[in-house]
């Protein structure tokens, strides 16, 4: 109780507090940039922690990292373009409402879920990190293979047409995955003689071609914007303003999503870009109203942003009791740790208590800032974005798109990658091979790759190794999450046939 006493004195400071909301801001700005991803931004931001005591520069990393994966939605719901892999389910709702008029909407109901995710992540963080890191050391590769078989039956739910269309898009994306050097064996595969790709097709490129470039072209063709904007800006106020009185009385989905999201972010490698994709499936599930999914649905939008946010919080638990980074940016903070001479573990919240209570207020206190400063921005980049024309937009996206392709790795390489991933998706979407299918694919693939092959090589001294993965007691929890994940979308289209015929001949209208 004294280290968290003494924890909130020292984050109540002026100065800390202006750490805190410069953060929260740069981050935003950052994570806005499609390219520019939190990891990034904070591997840049670590030179500038080096001339800081270690409480300062540890609430400026966390309060960039909270602001910069809120931040990703603003593109995501505006332009189609998440500006971080965590914003990839932001974007098939978030989009649609913005074509529909609904944008303000689609933001505040980003950023309360936000503000919500990312508190209770932090919540996690404070009273559950010592048990909850110990249940994610008994996640191995088998268990693995297994949560990523279980988000890929989610192709199932977010095909609005042909199942085996939606399968087809999941297959070409799981095919991406397998581009560059094998997890196990070092084979070189599908690289085409090129250096650059043994790494793999890299995610925040495609993700731009795939989910903006589309977009270019159909604005291209279009003579109009064709967004279904409210001429009453009062109108679309009060519905925003409604939005986020619903989200109040109605908390189960930010609240179950924001769960969900703190979970995942304690799986080390998980992140974001799975989390926000599981509870946006969980929501459509148990939703009252799952025919609004894919069409512009405020739920599944407080679904995705209250889990990718919940993981900041999460993702620091195995970071800081095990020293095991539970998300791709957590492994920075780990570094600046380790630089500024603190070990995670007992010893860490034994003899620097007041310094983790102090971090994880800050976390806290960024989610929250992110309400008014959310608010503001967005906003006023939606009102921006709604009103320029066409011929103006167009030509820019297009230029962010380059831009934020090519800052990745200062590569040509990643530019043409995205380019052409871009063109593809058009024309897939012309025969209604949706883009989400695909980006699931190409991000679960190599992790249930890497889980099989992982799981088979770790039982060779059983007399049939595969075994191993029907055997464990989490795998068979995985294994009935998975069989329900699959039958339960089949059983709901039987119920809704009708419904799903509409929302196929609403898509094939619009594309």
């Amino acid at each position: 109780m004294a280290d968290a006493l003494t924890g909130l004195v020292d984050l109540m400071s002026p100065v800390t507090l202006l750490i805190v909301l410069v953060g929260t801001v740069v981050g935003m700005a950052i994570g806005a940039m499609p390219g520019l991803s939190a990891t990034m931004g904070l591997a840049l931001l670590v030179p500038f922690t080096f001339a800081m005591d270690p409480g300062p520069g540890l609430v400026l990393l966390g309060a960039f990292y909270m602001g910069a994966i809120y931040g990703g939605s603003f593109t995501a719901i505006l332009v189609n373009a998440p500006g971080t892999p965590s914003s990839i389910a932001t974007a098939f709702e978030g989009y649609r409402m913005t074509k529909q008029g609904r944008s303000e909407e689609a933001i505040v109901a980003a950023t309360v879920a936000s503000v919500v995710g990312g508190v209770v992540g932090v919540l996690f963080l404070i009273f559950l990190a010592p048990p909850l890191a110990d249940f994610s050391l008994r996640f191995g590769p088998q268990e693995y293979f297994w949560v990523a078989m279980f988000g890929l039956t989610i192709i199932i739910g977010m095909s609005t047409g042909s199942v085996l269309k939606g399968l087809i898009g999941g297959a070409f994306g799981i095919l991406l995955g397998t581009v560059g050097i094998s997890p196990v064996g070092g084979d070189v595969r599908f690289t085409f003689g090129e250096p650059s790709l043994q790494g793999g097709v890299p995610l925040v490129p495609a993700l731009i071609g795939l989910f903006t470039i589309p977009e270019v072209i159909k604005l291209i063709g279009r003579r109009s914007r064709e967004f279904d904007v409210q001429p009453n800006g009062k109108q679309e106020q009060r519905s925003a303003l409604q939005m986020a009185v619903d989200l109040v009385r109605n908390p189960r989905t930010v609240l179950k999503s924001s769960v969900i999201g703190s979970v995942i972010g304690i799986l080390p490698g998980a992140g974001g870009s799975v989390a926000n994709l599981v509870a946006y499936n969980e929501a459509k599930r148990t939703s009252k109203k799952p025919e609004e999914y894919g069409r512009g649905s405020a739920e599944g939008v407080v679904a995705a942003e209250s889990a990718n946010n919940a993981t900041v919080g999460g993702g620091f638990i195995p970071t800081l009791t095990l020293g095991v980074p539970g998300t791709p940016p957590d492994a920075i903070v780990l570094g600046v740790l380790l630089l500024q001479g603190l070990r995670p573990g007992a010893d860490l919240f034994t003899r620097s208590g007041d310094l983790v209570f102090t971090f994880a207020f800050a976390l806290a206190l960024s989610a929250l800032m992110m309400a008014p400063v959310g608010l503001i921005a967005g906003r006023a980049l939606q009102r921006g974005v709604v009103q320029v024309p066409a011929r103006y937009l167009a030509p820019g996206i297009a230029v962010l798109s380059l831009v934020g392709a090519f800052a990745i790795r200062s590569s040509f390489v990643d530019v043409v990658i995205m380019l052409v991933l871009g063109v593809l998706a058009y024309f897939l979407g012309r025969v209604g091979i949706g883009v989400a299918p695909i980006v699931l694919g190409l991000v679960l693939g190599p992790i249930a790759e890497r889980g099989l092959v992982q799981g088979l090589l770790t039982s060779t001294e059983l007399d049939l190794p595969w075994t191993s993965f029907f055997t464990r007691p989490l795998s068979i929890v995985l294994i009935l999450l998975t069989v329900a994940g699959f039958l339960l979308p089949l059983w709901q289209r039987r119920k809704q046939p009708v419904v799903e015929d509409m929302a196929a001949e609403a898509e094939r209208d619009r594309a």
